[in-house]
């Protein structure tokens, strides 16, 4: 179990070095004249420490008390390492994208019930930009963290019954922040705000009821190669003239798998099928491209489901004979299809994008199928027009559906590139 463990974080942190690797700026900034100073590939490198201590939500029995210590979970605490760049003050992309910088993080947390929890790891990727520029010296930000977490442990009929908040041993680490950035000197800044926090394995095992969070955030970033005429250099954005933008339509066209679980309530009885299933799904995706940093627009929106309408029947037991358990089945093919049409919107940054969506299935074969879905996407981009796609679909603005694991390609893309 520990071997195993320890066997997939390794892999995880490969990954994500390697996405990291694959982030850090080696190529020429678009398209520009290389002979204007403010054209020039000059980044800034950051490395920060940070402490986040903060409140569990109380979602489920598990967190309310019904475990080993017969107390609340309650409090966290995590300590992060994050290395991350920034461009140059006075570029183009500074101002466009306010600030815009990038990373990758590496965390560790801490339930005070290491026996039932344990203290997962988390690796992520993450990107912030500033919202208002309050002083000289001081800014309002954001911050999105999106990556992995292992080293947890979960449910377990046996070692771990009263834990029904995790059902694996890796899950998904989404975190949103607002906080304040104080420049102490041109080396130095201090940070502090607040974020919120969120845990679950998007259904890929059950239990999944997941784990929320909110901490306050209080860290120092060192920043190599920021010089005193760097802070200077930010008054000079007001006299650089960007380019209008190029409105126009482009089209994403993405196609998608994962696995999930999948539980029913059956005689008033929840029950949970031992069974894993498979998820397929396309999106064509046209986007009117309003500015550098939104879209919005329609998809259309296909999938098939192999955990849709599943069902199980009541069964008679023999005086004396083994309780065999439930049998769970699968309908016809029609009734595991569906076509839909979402509403999206997307927020553009140097090589993330985000995206959320709101849609209704058309064409389905009813049941699990009926009603409305939400979706929240992150797209990374590989070459200008290719993207990997990370999503997560919700039923009816409550239920956990499945992830959207895939790739993507940008057919008519006339979007300005500064940073590559």
């Amino acid at each position: 179990m520990k071997n195993t463990s320890k066997n997939e974080l390794r892999i995880i942190s490969i990954a994500f070095f390697v996405g990291a690797f694959l982030l850090f700026p080696f190529n020429s900034i678009g398209q520009v004249d290389k002979d204007s100073s403010f054209y020039h590939r000059s980044y800034i490198y950051q490395l920060s420490i940070e402490g986040r201590p903060g409140i569990v939500f109380s979602t489920n029995p598990f967190l309310e008390g019904l475990n080993k210590k017969y107390t609340p979970v309650d409090f966290l605490y995590s300590g992060h390492l994050k290395y991350s760049f920034s461009f140059r003050p006075d570029s183009y992309v500074n101002k466009i994208y306010r600030g815009v910088y990038q990373g990758i993080g590496l965390a560790r947390y801490s339930f005070n019930n290491s026996d039932e929890i344990g203290n997962p790891t988390a690796i992520y990727l993450f990107q912030g930009a500033t919202i208002a520029q309050v002083s000289r010296r001081i800014s309002l930000n954001y911050e999105w963290n999106f990556g992995i977490s292992g080293g947890w442990k979960p449910y377990d009929k046996e070692t771990n019954s009263l834990n029904g908040m995790m059902g694996s041993k890796l899950n998904a680490y989404m975190n949103t922040n607002f906080y304040f950035k104080q420049q102490l000197s041109h080396k130095f800044d201090l940070i502090y705000g607040l974020t919120l926090t969120h845990f679950s394995n998007g259904n890929t095992k059950f239990p999944n009821a997941g784990l929320n969070a909110s901490d306050l955030k209080v860290g120092l970033t060192y920043n190599f190669n920021r010089h005193e005429d760097n802070i200077l250099k930010t008054l000079a954005l007001r006299k650089l003239q960007v380019s209008k933008f190029p409105r126009h339509i482009s089209t994403d066209v993405v196609l998608f798998g994962s696995w999930r679980h999948k539980g029913i309530v059956f005689n008033a009885e929840p029950l949970s099928s031992p069974e894993r299933y498979s998820v397929m799904g396309f999106n064509i995706n046209p986007m009117y491209n309003m500015n550098y940093s939104l879209r919005i627009g329609l998809s259309l929106d296909g999938v098939y489901d192999s955990s849709a309408n599943i069902y199980t029947e009541d069964y008679i037991i023999g005086m004396g004979d083994k309780n065999p358990g439930y049998t769970f089945y699968k309908p016809s093919l029609r009734k595991q299809l569906a076509l839909g049409v979402s509403a999206r919107g997307e927020y553009v940054m140097p090589y993330f994008t985000v995206g959320v969506g709101i849609g209704i299935n058309a064409l389905h074969g009813g049941g699990d199928l009926n009603g409305l879905y939400q979706l929240l996407a992150l797209k990374i981009e590989v070459t200008r027009n290719s993207f990997i796609h990370i999503g997560y679909n919700l039923q009816n603005f409550k239920t956990p559906n499945y992830l959207m694991l895939g790739i993507g390609y940008r057919f008519g893309n006339k979007y300005p590139c500064f940073y590559r």
